[in-house]
């Protein structure tokens, strides 16, 4: 965690974002962030269900507090590049920088709440940040992860 004050920190994690608006995929090195990006960014585009996903950062995550909230992006060193476990760091298409609107930590999939009410938040920076938490390797979480940045959700959910 960052010193109290400080409003930038590099996080260890991918960030991927839809529409300016970026999820902060969070876990142990090998448990799927990396792939979980690839699939998302992959998914076919065309309907409410599958908006496009841009890359924002792989492997390390710039968090910047402005005015707005938090915003993401990669460091310079890693701009652009997705590591895609054997075969190698890949050059993909990345956007710049995205607002940071949801934090998802990977985790076994009888660890997910089936509906979470009151849905789980983090102070990141000191701003309070709904976590969802998601099985990295099932099929759906690439879905899981547009439904989740697109329809906010924890916007409805009990205080």
């Amino acid at each position: 965690m960052p010193p109290a004050g400080t409003d930038k920190t590099i996080v260890h994690g991918t960030a991927i974002a839809i529409d300016g608006n970026a999820v902060l995929l969070r876990g142990p090195p090998g448990a799927g962030k990396s792939d979980l990006a690839l699939r998302a960014l992959s998914l076919p585009v065309g309907s409410d269900l599958t908006p496009a996903f841009e890359l924002v950062a792989d492997d390390q995550v710039a968090v910047r507090r402005d005015p707005d909230g938090l915003t993401v992006e990669a460091p310079a060193t890693l701009k652009g590049l997705l590591e895609v476990r054997g075969i190698g760091i890949l050059a993909v298409p990345s956007v710049g920088a995205a607002r940071l609107v949801l934090l998802a930590d990977l985790t076994m999939a009888d660890r997910v709440e089936r509906l979470p009410d009151p849905w789980p938040t983090e102070i990141l920076l000191g701003i309070r940040l709904p976590v969802l938490r998601i099985a990295p390797f099932e099929a759906s979480a690439p879905l899981k992860l547009a439904l989740a940045l697109s329809h906010r959700p924890w916007l409805g959910m009990s205080p």
